[in-house]
Order: structure tokens, then sequence, then C-alpha cells
């Protein structure tokens, strides 16, 4: 099975991958037909999970294997991986910077951004819209590195996917069930829910194409993968995980994400 898969082309194993993660978000956000309300500690511990596999995944899965591959610089092995991390955070800032959006939770008069006068549920799902991007960008760049034969990237890829799948899940539950509770139908809190995350098959395809075809940027674009998760890790799943005092619940959440992802790349890949 992995054979036959190595065969196929880079870019169309990223395109299967973004549609596997945006399946899992559509799969997480149908829960919508069988709750109205998502538990304010439920939501916590969904964003803490997700924050922690993000944060194992932007190393093991992506910062690891750009110093890895810059390895033979030496004394500066470390500017590809640096470099490229900070740009994502970079690129993540400007499209924050650029992109009407209001976090889960917070009032319309936090929203972030230019000034809007979208409706409060276009931007709430704008913010995850914008959460999504690194992810698909992630997938895209792993399967990019994936050269024809070689299972070892390839299961490497596969691992990252399957994580950013898993945590995707809880994550559209977590944007479709607090649609509904801002009065829309199940039907458009579903829609709404799993479109958040379209751009991750569309990224994975950007991301996969441009290493494919510029391969000496590779440790750069993992790096840069990393930096634009951590960026949305750190700006928005860990301040929305620790609402509402249940802060040691989201903590104990994030520690397990972390160390699932952990445990499926080191053993997995």
């Amino acid at each position: 099975m992995l054979h036959q898969l190595s065969t196929l082309h880079p870019v169309l194993l990223a395109l299967f991958a973004g549609l596997f993660t945006w399946g899992c978000t559509a799969a997480g956000a149908a829960l919508v037909f069988f709750f109205k309300q998502l538990n304010q500690k439920m939501a916590n511990v969904m964003f803490g999970f997700a924050a922690g596999v993000m944060i194992a995944a932007s190393f093991w899965s992506l910062l690891a294997p750009a110093l890895e591959l810059s390895s033979g610089m030496g004394t500066f092995s470390f500017i590809p991986a640096l470099v490229g991390f900070l740009l994502g955070g970079v690129f993540l800032r400007i499209v924050d910077r650029l992109i009407p959006h209001l976090h889960l939770g917070f009032p319309v008069a936090e929203k972030e951004g230019p000034k809007t006068k979208l409706h409060k549920i276009i931007l709430l799902v704008f913010s995850i819209t914008i959460h999504n991007i690194p992810e698909g960008a992630a997938v895209g760049v792993a399967f990019g590195a994936v050269i024809a034969g070689n299972t070892e990237l390839l299961v490497a890829a596969l691992t990252l996917a399957f994580g950013i799948g898993i945590q995707n899940f809880p994550e559209g539950a977590a944007v479709a069930i607090p649609l509904r509770g801002e009065g829309l139908t199940r039907w458009k809190s579903f829609w709404y829910g799993q479109l958040s995350a379209i751009v991750e098959p569309i990224f994975a395809v950007i991301g996969a194409y441009l290493v494919v075809h510029v391969s000496p940027i590779l440790p750069y674009a993992l790096a840069f993968a990393a930096g634009a998760m951590i960026f949305v890790v750190i700006e928005e799943l860990i301040p929305e995980s620790q609402r509402e005092g249940s802060t040691d619940l989201a903590t104990t959440a994030t520690m397990i994400g972390f160390a699932v992802m952990m445990v499926l790349d080191v053993a997995l890949g």
C-alpha cells in the first residue's frame, strides 16, 4: 500500500491529504446535528488538545526535518529554520491585519483586522479559516518533500496529516456548535463549520507545488509552516482554551495532545 502511494505525484498526495483533513473538520462539524450547545469546559479541552497537537507537529514534523536538511551548512545550519520560522509568524500576522475576524467566544467589539460591517458569523468563520491556512501548508510541504519511492518520508507526511486530522475533528465541533448557539440552523452551522477548513486542501496543493518545483526552499518551507502554526497556537488556541476558569483542564488537554502527536510522529515517522 505504501509503495503504491509513493509512486503518486507529491502534489496529488497533498491534495488527498488536504481533503482528508478537511473531511475530519466536516465530520466534527456534523456533531451539530446532535448537539445544540457545547459545554465551555469541553470547548476548552478541544482547543487545548488542538494546541498540543500543533505544537508537537511543528517541531517533530516540520522544524526538526528543516534543521536536518540544513545540517550540511555547518555552523550556520540553523539559518533556514530560523528565517522560515520567523517568516511564518510574520505571514500570519499580516493575514491577521488584512482579514477581519473575530475569535470564538469574544464580543464583536473585540474583532480584529480592518473595520467592517460583516456579520458576526462571517467574522467567526474567517477566524477559523485563518487558523487552518498553516495546517494546509504544513501538510502540503510535508508531501512535497516526498521523493518517489521514499516510503520513510511518505510515512512522516501521512503521520502529520493524520495528526492534524485528529485535532480537526473536535475543532470542527467547536466551531459549528457555537454557531448553532448564535441562532443559525443546524445545516447552516454545519456548512460554515466545514467551510472554515476548505483552505486546507488549497494550501496543501500550493505548498506541495512550491516545494516540488523549487526544491531548495524545502527547509525554509518546513520552518515557515511551523512558525505559522505556532503563531496560531499562541495567538488563538491557547487563549481560547483558557476561558472561564478551565485553565488546568485545558492545560492537561494540551499536554495530552502534544503527547499523542509526539508518539505518532516518533513511532510511525
